[in-house]
Order: C-alpha cells, then structure tokens, then sequence
C-alpha cells in the first residue's frame, strides 16, 4: 500500500496519479473535505476530477460519500476504507491513499489516539448536556495545547471536543465538573509509529522547500478557485437547504462566503480570512504529521508565476 499525505497545495493528487499509472493502482481519497458531495471547487475536487479523465479515469474511492449535513469522523473512516483496501488487493491492484487529513490516517494505521484512552460513558453523559463553547471552555482549561491543534471543523465539533476532554481526564473522573483527574498529556514516542495493519506499506509527504511560498501558493489557489465560481457554489449549497453549521460547511473557505454572503465581511476581509485560515490549516498539517517518523519526506520546490 502507498500513501501519499503532506501539506496543501503541494500536488498530491498528481504524484498519486503517477504512481497509479506505475504501480496498477486505484486510489482512495482521505481528505476530510472532498467526502462530502456537492462540495467540488472550493475542496478542488472538481480539478482533481478533470485530472482523473485525463489520467483514463484511473478509479479514485471516498470521493461525494456523504451530504454536508452529515457528520464524518476518523472512525468513519476507518471502517469505510478497510473493506475497500481489501477489495482492491484481491483484484492484484496497489491501494494508493491520498489526502491531507492526517487524523484519518492515524486512526486507520495506528488506532484511536496515542494513549488508547477507553471511553468514559458517564463523563460522556455529562458532557452530553455542555453547548459547544462550554466543552471548548473545559478542553482549553485542560490543555489549551490541545484545543489549538483542532482543525476548524474540530473544533466546533462536540464529538471531536467530548472526546478529547475524555482522553486529557483519563480512566477516572467522577467528580466532574468539579474537578478533573490528573493526567499527564503523553507526546508521540520518538520511534516509528507501529501499525496495527499486517501489509506493509509506505507514506511519502510533501512539504515546501521553501516556506515562505506557502503562502503565495494558497492565494493563487484561493483567486482560482474565486474565478471559477466559489461563491455561486456556496450561493447554491444554501439554497439546497444547508446550512453554515452543517459538519461540511464548516470546512475553510465555505465559512468565509458564508459570512460575505451575510453581508458579516466584506469581500476582502472574507478572502483575506479565507487565504490565513488555509496558511494555519497547512502549518498544523506539517506539525502533526512530522511526528510520525513513518513519513518518507519529499521537498517540492513550487514556481510562483
């Protein structure tokens, strides 16, 4: 199996691609964005799309899996990717990952969380009856460490929040809220991450060489993904029904329209928002992923035209 992860913007899809073409390959998506249907130009699933049928359609899998008001969680992941890898081993192919959510990896190569954290089903109960900004207050006091790693979409997630506060209290925490259990917040060991998979694989990640580019790079994507019709996307996807508090629309770029749309930003101040956003998004990717000394590093040196 090969994976293919690193930051945005680095053209993960293409080396996939190539290495389908090289290897009898089908690939399988684990961007957390590009899951959803309907959401195609500001993911860039519709120019991954385009470059597919150039590329003779070679198959790509967990592509428009689930509608924006459907929540989607590394588990979820998991237990969707599994029989597909399967499938594809058995008609002689190569299963090729590829994506940047880089907690769907983690869970599928090494389980759930680095401590294994059991589930706490009374925790959970109280922590049921929290709204969004106590669970964040709570999580922040714990380990506000922690609270920043959280993608946008996380964040503004209970289940992802409940979660993590259950992992920070540990095993025993019954004089909630009152009090919290003391627990050490343990790092990722040095080492190779073992995989809790028999087949072997190997993960390529592609990161800038130069980081001051990062940043070009993103607003030359965000312009394009303007001019080829973001806003008449999201204008749509409201008229479908959906709503900004929707699991889907929660991702980058969704929100910022969103707001513009709402007359809450201006169009500058929503591109701007938009264009710092993806920077942070591809910044936190970098740092979560450099820890798994699994990743076999690749430089890319962009053009900036």
């Amino acid at each position: 199996m090969i994976i293919i992860t690193g930051q945005t913007a680095t053209g993960k899809t293409k080396l996939a691609l190539e290495l389908a073409k090289k290897h009898n390959g089908e690939l399988i998506n684990f961007d957390s964005r590009q899951i959803y249907k309907y959401l195609d130009i500001i993911t860039g699933k519709d120019k991954d799309v385009l470059t597919m049928k150039q590329w003779n359609n070679i198959t790509i899998w967990l592509y428009d899996i689930v509608t924006p008001d459907q929540y989607f969680s590394s588990f979820d992941f998991v237990k969707q990717v599994s029989p597909i890898i399967e499938d594809i081993k058995k008609r002689g192919k190569t299963p090729i990952l590829v994506g940047g959510t880089y907690l769907y990896l983690k869970h599928f190569l090494y389980g759930i969380d680095d401590n294994n954290s059991p589930p706490n089903f009374e925790l959970r109960k109280k922590l049921d009856l929290k709204s969004v900004i106590e669970l964040q207050d709570i999580l922040k006091k714990l380990s506000l460490q922690s609270f920043n790693r959280l993608n946008n979409s996380d964040v503004n997630n209970p289940r992802r929040l409940i979660r993590k506060i259950e992992i920070l209290t540990g095993p025993v925490s019954p004089s909630f809220p009152s009090g919290f259990a003391s627990q050490k917040v343990g790092s990722t060991p040095p080492g190779p991450l073992k995989s809790r998979h028999p087949f072997q694989f190997q993960i390529i990640g592609l990161k800038y060489k130069d980081k001051s580019k990062l940043r070009q790079v993103i607003e030359k994507r965000v312009e394009e993904r303007l001019n080829n019709g973001a806003i008449d996307e999201v204008k749509k996807l409201l008229k479908m029904g959906y709503k900004s508090s929707d699991p889907g629309m929660k991702s980058i770029g969704y929100q910022q329209i969103i707001k513009y749309l709402n007359k809450e930003f201006s169009k500058e101040k929503a591109v701007e928002d938009w264009i710092n956003k993806e920077v942070q998004y591809a910044k936190r990717q970098l740092t979560f992923m450099k820890n798994d000394k699994n990743i076999s590093w690749k430089e890319i040196d962009l053009n900036i035209k």
